[in-house]
């Protein structure tokens, strides 16, 4: 936990709640923490642009880090996206082109401010780090500089909808998340008496977005519109991109480095989804400080030397045996002073007969798998907080229903730091296909930690806008990019690569079960090896992570109603995989609320049977106000055949006890080679 310091170098005003309001007539609610001095001395604003509710549902989080920045001279705003919280409107769906022009909006009120130097930073982590790259590439002129944390640059390829175009499992579930939020009522302290008007215009246009976002099955436009990388030279303002390898968005900092034009730096460490004074997976470092380096360098023009360090610095992870949770990741600090790096060589290692795997090219073999519906509960999750077992455990278990292709025992460390690919050869017995591959470190005792992951719909084996199916029997090459990663494999383990033709429930399985053939000897691995360097040794240390005091808050023991669980039926073959959501109960004491929340996606599959995949959720939502008890309960569930899929959801929504509102949904969309 960070250390919590009270003492600035400015006293600071907190404004519970402003409207900002835009051309249209809406009005966007924002919370502001600001330096008492700025009525003289205008200072720079930084925003920060959600969708989750910042009087109740980021509100403790909030405060550590905007109180912060105010003390150390800035004008720091966390603002509701439309249709959020206590803001007007409706959210149809996410980084709307709307979304992205109101936020320009609020820039330029926010230069316009007497209190404002005129010059405006955006930051954000997940969904604040999407739009802050998305609306600097609308060039707002007050925008002077981003810190985008947790996001992408590519909403098709980087993100929790697909997966090398295969469905993710995070795709259904992320839906069902928002949906449970998209219908949470404002507060009436804030908007008045029109607060139940409100709360009743969001239910009657609370859609799942799942049903949108499955209609999308390849990368069109619908996935290009707020994905950066089309066109980087849009950007251009200095960005810091920062992520953790225990999070899903890792691989867009190196993308982002390459294709930027602009000053720019990339941090990587081990963390999970949140920013790193606050990391689950340590070591934490001083966030705060960091970034004020990089606001006083580009908002105050002092020279924090901020940008006289290396553009990528990353944390080099030292092996370490599976575990399902951690709370540290042992290893050291690493730079690159450019990106791509000429120092990095990728170093080619073949896939030959009998399972190994080798930097000499073996005979032409062919070796077959079709991998049963098992493979994949050794997986974890695909986005990661930092708790409640979501790393992958041993992939032996895996393994087992895999091609699996293993090095001799290293004669010496090797470091990687990019994006491993494989390269392979293949056919298949079925029109459609995928291939899921992991890059394993096996220690001597045989224990296998997974240290990257790659998934590709083999329809998607040239485009991911074009999919073509593929011709029983015919040979096809393809490439398999995995999630860049930074790893030292030691000297006396072995590297291995395992390929599986399923991995349940991270990607929905193909409509059959499909055998691939692969030709041994034509396939490959190519790692990204780096050199050590010494200049890795004089990089300037992080400070220990601090914050501002969160707001007060009292959190409840709550019985967790589902665990993270793996069940089989060995009579029936069903496989089911528990992930609980968002259970807790907590009272902000300062504004008088108790929100209690519990949430659930189940995973059920039977083995043999890719047509039995179904996903289920389950969300419940309590706020008990001084004025009302409010509940939002909602079911879902994601079934297919082999044509379509089925999307079932129900919504109720309760004041009092009272059911105020109730909908039901059941649609088919059909299934686009996925």
């Amino acid at each position: 936990m960070p250390k919590i310091v009270t003492e600035f170098p400015h006293e600071v005003d907190i404004v519970e709640n402003l409207f900002i309001p835009l051309r249209d007539g809406t009005k966007l609610a924002a919370k502001l923490w600001i330096p008492k001095s700025a009525e003289k001395e205008p200072v720079p604003a930084l925003l920060e642009y959600l969708p989750y509710r910042k009087r109740d549902g980021t509100r403790g989080r909030d405060q550590g880090m905007h109180l912060y920045y105010a003390g150390h001279g800035y004008a720091s705003i966390r603002v509701d996206i439309r249709g959020c919280g206590d803001s007007d409107g409706i959210l149809p769906d996410e980084y709307t082109v709307q979304e992205q022009k109101d936020g320009c909006e609020v820039i330029a009120w926010l230069a316009r401010q007497p209190w404002c130097s005129g010059r405006v930073a955006m930051f954000g982590n997940s969904w604040g780090g999407f739009n802050a790259l998305q609306i600097a590439a609308r060039q707002p002129p007050a925008l002077k500089t981003i810190i985008t944390v947790g996001s992408t640059d590519d909403r098709y390829a980087t993100d929790i909808h697909w997966v090398g175009g295969c469905l993710s499992k995070d795709n259904f579930d992320w839906s069902s998340t928002m949906f449970a939020h998209q219908d949470l009522p404002p507060d009436p302290e804030i908007v008045g008496p029109r607060w139940r008007e409100m709360w009743l215009e969001r239910a009657k246009h609370n859609v799942p977005w799942i049903l949108t976002w499955l209609k999308h099955q390849r990368r069109d436009g619908y996935w290009k519109q707020g994905s950066v990388c089309e066109d980087f030279s849009k950007i251009r303002i200095p960005v810091y991109a920062v992520n953790g390898w225990a999070d899903n968005y890792s691989e867009s900092i190196p993308r982002l480095l390459e294709g930027l034009n602009v000053p720019r730096k990339g941090l990587i460490g081990p963390w999970a989804h949140s920013y790193p004074q606050i990391a689950a997976v340590g070591p934490a470092i001083g966030w705060l400080q960091d970034s004020l380096r990089w606001y006083d360098h580009w908002l105050k023009d002092i020279d924090t030397g901020v940008m006289d360090e290396p553009m990528y610095r990353v944390w080099m992870q030292d092996g370490r045996p599976p575990s399902t949770c951690y709370a540290e990741r042992p290893g050291r600090w690493v730079a690159e002073s450019s990106w791509p790096s000429p120092r990095i060589r990728r170093e080619k290692h073949y896939l030959n007969h009998a399972g190994a795997l080798s930097k000499t090219r073996g005979k032409v073999s062919k070796l077959s798998i079709c991998s049963p519906l098992t493979v994949g509960i050794a997986a974890g999750e695909v986005g990661r907080y930092g708790q409640d077992a979501e790393w992958p455990t041993d992939q032996r278990e895996d393994d087992g229903g895999s091609l699996v292709f293993t090095s001799a025992p290293l004669t010496k460390t090797i470091e990687i730091l990019g994006a491993p690919q494989l390269h392979i050869t293949f056919s298949s017995d079925k029109p459609q296909a995928l291939v899921a591959v992991r890059l394993n470190d096996v220690a001597p005792d045989r224990r296998s930690t997974r240290v990257t992951v790659g998934l590709l719909n083999l329809t998607h084996r040239d485009s991911h806008e074009h999919a073509e199916a593929l011709v029983p029997g015919k040979t096809y090459t393809a490439t398999v990019d995995l999630d860049d990663i930074a790893h030292v494999f030691a000297k006396g383990h072995r590297i291995a690569v395992s390929l599986s033709t399923t991995y349940w429930p991270i990607a929905w399985p193909s409509p059959e079960l499909a055998t691939l053939t692969l030709q041994t000897g034509k396939s490959r691995l190519d790692l990204p090896v780096r050199p050590t360097s010494a200049a890795d040794g004089k990089l300037r240390p992080f400070e220990d992570p601090v914050s501002a005091p969160d707001t007060p808050a009292v959190h409840h023991a709550v019985e967790a109603k589902h665990r993270r669980s793996v069940r089989r039926d060995l009579l029936s073959g069903e496989i089911v995989v528990d992930f609980p959501r968002w259970t807790g109960s907590r009272t902000m004491t300062d504004i008088e609320q108790t929100h209690t929340t519990s949430g659930l996606s189940r995973y059920t599959i039977t083995e043999g049977d890719p047509l039995s995949a179904r996903t289920d959720t389950e969300f419940r939502i309590e706020i008990k106000r001084k004025d009302a008890t409010l509940l939002h309960h909602s079911t879902g569930s994601l079934t297919c055949d082999a044509k379509y899929f089925h999307v079932d959801m129900t919504l109720r929504l309760e004041e009092n006890g009272v059911p105020v509102f109730e909908r039901e949904w059941h649609e088919r969309i059909r299934r686009d080679m996925v």
